[in-house]
């Protein structure tokens, strides 16, 4: 299914270094710092838009390697003429509320490109909107593929919302200046500096090795995350809540992983409770004449 979506950008000006030598593996020929104007904007996020709508945040990180090098163009109108930009780096932001696409791109400038680049500056072109290929929609309420559980998106199902889950990213297009994006945080994300990220600065400052051991720990600790809460879901299903797994598993996604810890002992203790284990072997102790009393003639 194609999937169009909004984002937002930050103004920025001059490129760093490394921006400019990852920008130069697109350029058929050698820019200069002088020659490109970068901006990062803000592709999608995983929170419900308006059109009852959210990514799945593991689908993420697969959109941000996709979106390396695709086009920005006007209106989504899918013309040469049109492109004004191109993603040159991406990255998966977290934050206590939600997840998000963060892309940089650049543009060429002279000509028409500068009437581009003043428009951003001056936060009329702000809003954008971004072109992809999504495999899988998923009910909020049951679980089920949209579309064929008869659930509505928009409509409320005892106090919940229903809306689509986008899931397995298959492609990604484009992203595109736009008046009204679906998603409400969507565009260009307005600031006159930009603070440098993890990358840049362990490029700068010769701290890769760092950066890659802090990565890896954090894959641990994401995929440790993930376990501890689909344990928590299982726990909450088996002892049979009275609530839909999205609804729990959204709920578990916005917990610490405190509170999930110390929601996963509770839960635990519950069940021993209501299922407590029986031994395997008798723990009681028979008497002589009970243990003897089958070869008693």
């Amino acid at each position: 299914m194609e999937i169009k979506k909004e984002a937002t950008a930050q103004t920025s000006g001059a490129p760093t270094q490394a921006q400019l030598e990852r920008i130069n593996t697109m350029a058929k020929g050698t820019l200069t710092a002088e020659q490109v104007y970068v901006f990062s904007l803000r592709l999608c996020d995983d929170q419900v838009d308006r059109d009852y709508e959210r990514f799945d945040s593991a689908a993420l990180p697969e959109l941000a390697r996709m979106f390396v090098g695709k086009t920005g163009i006007v209106d989504h109108k899918w013309v040469s003429q049109g492109q004004v930009a191109r993603i040159f780096d991406t990255q998966v932001v977290r934050d206590a509320n939600c997840s998000f696409l963060k892309a940089w791109a650049y543009i060429r400038r002279g000509g028409e490109a500068d009437q581009i680049i003043a428009d951003i500056e001056a936060g009329i072109k702000k809003e954008v909107s971004i072109g992809c290929a999504m495999g899988k929609q998923v009910c909020s309420i049951c679980g089920g593929e949209y579309g064929t559980c008869g659930h509505q998106k928009g409509q409320i199902y005892d106090g919940q919302t229903c809306y689509a889950i986008l899931q397995d990213p298959l492609d990604a297009y484009e992203f595109s200046f736009v008046a009204v994006p679906a998603q409400r945080e969507a565009g260009v994300l307005k600031g006159m500096r930009r603070e440098p990220c993890l990358k840049e600065l362990a490029e700068q400052f010769g701290a890769q090795a760092e950066l890659r051991q802090l990565q890896e720990q954090a894959r641990l600790g994401q995929a440790y995350a993930k376990e501890l809460e689909n344990h928590v879901v299982r726990l909450c299903l088996s002892l049979e809540l009275g609530m839909p797994e999205p609804a729990l598993r959204a709920a578990a996604q916005k917990l610490g992983s405190q509170d999930l810890l110390a929601l996963k002992k509770a839960l635990e203790q519950r069940w021993d409770k209501q299922f407590p284990g029986k031994p395997q072997l008798p723990t009681g102790q028979k008497s002589q004449k009970e243990l003897d009393s089958g070869f008693l003639i």
